[in-house]
């Protein structure tokens, strides 16, 4: 297979997305709800205003087949897309907790896990069809949980929590491929501020640190660098890619994430969890192996 621009946007976006514990650790003396009050603001700023610059006629297009259903596709617009801001503001906030105060390997193992569960939710609410050793890998990956639950519930919950929270996510945007990804996410970042944005003193709690030259440098590059940026790269990809090509690059994240983890900021894993990550590694590639699957067709001259 030819290696092209749209593998290059894929690439880079993982690549990018499995460095972000850096800016997250650099605000480690922030609160986890304070750090991602700013991200959604700077985000959901950011893109308002490349929607209102180069994305006008996506706006458009987007509005003009919302108007075209009948009441009950809007009225599922309109859940799902709230329902996917308040996954998405889930989801961040955990992965900052756990980077910031547990360890970045818990939120590593999520996002091995994740690709795993999604399919496992398509297949119980989109009825999306499984081969045999995808539902081994489906096995071997409640095994990982189980030994990774043995060595710490705490981290195992937190886990679960985040790849639960992109799995639905993830569901929710398949029910609504027909719209422009972008145009969603601006709506569901911007409807969750309009949710946490008013109560900030209450969001935050009383352990917010003031607002420091540091922690808006922090933020305007976790916003930017590692939200908008991969966003565009990896929708940009998708537009060629194969949806299973994109999987299979998602794992770079992860993995960068394991091996920062060990090699940078000296993290140390039990016996159980090392036999856990073994176990999810080989899941993850029992999965993605072409077991199964039919050959297309020849095309005639």
């Amino acid at each position: 297979m030819k290696f092209s621009r749209y593998h290059i946007a894929a690439v880079s976006a993982f690549l990018i997305w499995g460095f972000i514990p850096f800016p997250l650790k650099a605000l480690t003396a922030f609160p986890s709800s304070q750090i991602l009050y700013f991200r959604i603001l700077v985000a959901v700023l950011t893109l308002l205003l490349i929607s209102g610059t180069t994305r006008r006629e996506q706006w458009r297009q987007t509005l003009a087949l919302y108007k075209s259903k009948n009441p009950v596709e809007k009225r599922r617009l309109l859940l799902f897309t709230l329902l996917g801001g308040a996954l998405l503001t889930i989801n961040w906030l955990a992965f900052i907790y756990v980077v910031n105060h547990l360890d970045i390997q818990t939120g590593s193992f999520s996002y091995l896990l994740c690709p795993i569960l999604t399919a496992a939710l398509g297949f119980l609410i989109l009825r999306e069809h499984l081969r045999v050793n995808q539902w081994v890998s489906v096995g071997l990956s409640l095994m990982s949980c189980l030994l990774v639950g043995t060595d710490s519930v705490y981290n195992l919950l937190f886990s679960l929590l985040i790849a639960a929270s992109y799995a639905f996510y993830l569901i929710t945007q398949r029910l609504l491929k027909e719209y422009d990804k972008i145009v969603l996410l601006t709506l569901q970042l911007l409807l969750a501020f309009t949710f946490i944005g008013p109560s900030y003193p209450w969001f935050v709690g009383a352990d917010a640190q003031p607002i420091t030259g540091h922690f808006v440098g922090q933020i305007v590059l976790l916003s930017w660098l590692f939200t908008v940026i991969p966003l565009f790269l990896n929708l940009y990809a998708l537009k060629e890619l194969k949806s299973a090509t994109v999987g299979v690059l998602m794992y770079l994240n992860p993995i960068i994430n394991f091996t920062m983890a060990f090699l940078y900021f000296g993290e140390v894993a039990s016996q159980q969890k090392v036999i856990a990550y073994a176990v999810i590694f080989a899941s993850v590639v029992l999965y993605n192996l072409p077991i199964g699957k039919k050959r297309e067709a020849p095309i005639s001259a």
